[in-house]
């Protein structure tokens, strides 16, 4: 048996800038983004027979890869070319899907990281993040940018280059204990309750760079300008930033945000943030703000429709925490 634990992300700047269509023609792209303690686990073990069990929100046994309905499972499977004789369970600390904090990716990343290590291979955290990458663009065709398979794998909070070669550039962000603690004080995690389907809105969005190349380009500006803000040790702008982005990013297409969305997020100025965001493609899920510690009741209060989530920041990528006969 192994069981592998992989975090999911909150991302600051730069969320669109990933997609092949902007950093491709027009890159590179940059995102700076974080891992959190928030975790989906993959456990894989040998089946008693040679049928192939997956259990995730609903349950599959089937005697052949490829009548496997999960996509990114099956195709996994396939990669590394195992045809039968195994068992595989998720569980996700936080809701599956929607949310905004890059499950999908988590999810793969550590299917994949398992299924190495059940084959006793051990690969770096480049080889998974490209590994998914490929599963999920090239083979499943899904209009998804990269940041999210890379964070999975490496963790930390890191800036990320995406080239036009499609090289990707992974940067750890440096800063003093005291000002990483600093930031984190400064930080609310907030669920909507909004569900969403992030590759409809990563679809459109990817169709329509070219009409917002002004917007990328300032998008990728101010995340180079928070990485530099962050790595002298200075965190007081990020939601000046943060606000500064989300404008630009909801301007892309009509269904990143909505009158909710647009609500929530005025209540919550209103009361004290400085800036904020919701996370992933848009649409709902999950919502980060920057408010300073002593505004964050008074925030709460204002919006009791909304879920607030604690969450820490987690250093590590995606890891091997069980191996077991």
């Amino acid at each position: 048996m192994i069981i592998t634990r992989t975090p999911l992300r909150i991302t600051f700047t730069g969320g669109g800038t990933d997609l092949q269509s902007y950093y491709r023609y027009h890159g590179p792209g940059a995102v700076i983004n974080a891992a959190i303690n928030k975790y989906i686990y993959i456990i894989v073990n040998k089946k008693f027979d040679n049928a192939i069990r997956v259990s995730y929100s609903r349950t599959e046994i089937v005697d052949s890869v490829d009548k496997i309905q999960h996509p990114t499972v099956r195709e996994a499977l396939k990669l590394l070319d195992i045809d039968g004789g195994i068992e595989i369970l998720s569980i996700s600390d936080i809701p599956s899907e929607g949310t905004g904090l890059g499950s999908s990716a988590s999810f793969l990343v550590g299917l994949l990281n398992a299924l190495h290590s059940w084959k006793g291979e051990v690969v770096s955290p480049e080889e998974l993040a490209k590994e998914a990458i490929h599963i999920k663009t090239d083979i499943l065709k899904e209009a998804e940018g990269k940041q999210d398979e890379y964070i999975a794998a490496y963790g930390g909070m890191r800036l990320m280059y995406f080239n036009s070669d499609e090289s990707v550039e992974v940067r750890p962000i440096i800063m003093p204990d005291e000002t990483m603690a600093i930031l984190k004080s400064n930080l609310m995690l907030m669920y909507t309750g909004i569900h969403r389907r992030a590759p409809d809105i990563l679809n459109k969005q990817s169709s329509s760079v070219s009409q917002h190349l002004k917007e990328y380009d300032k998008m990728k500006e101010i995340t180079i300008k928070l990485y530099e803000n962050l790595a002298k040790g200075n965190w007081k702008d990020t939601g000046l930033l943060l606000h500064e982005n989300w404008l630009l990013k909801k301007s892309l297409e009509d269904n990143i945000s909505d009158e909710r969305i647009d609500m929530l997020y005025k209540k919550a100025l209103e009361n004290g943030a400085l800036g904020g965001k919701i996370l992933g493609a848009g649409g709902g899920g999950f919502m980060l703000l920057f408010a300073p510690p002593e505004k964050q009741d008074q925030i709460k209060k204002a919006l009791p429709e909304l879920r607030m989530e604690d969450f820490e920041f987690e250093y590590l990528g995606s890891r091997i925490i069980f191996v077991g006969d």
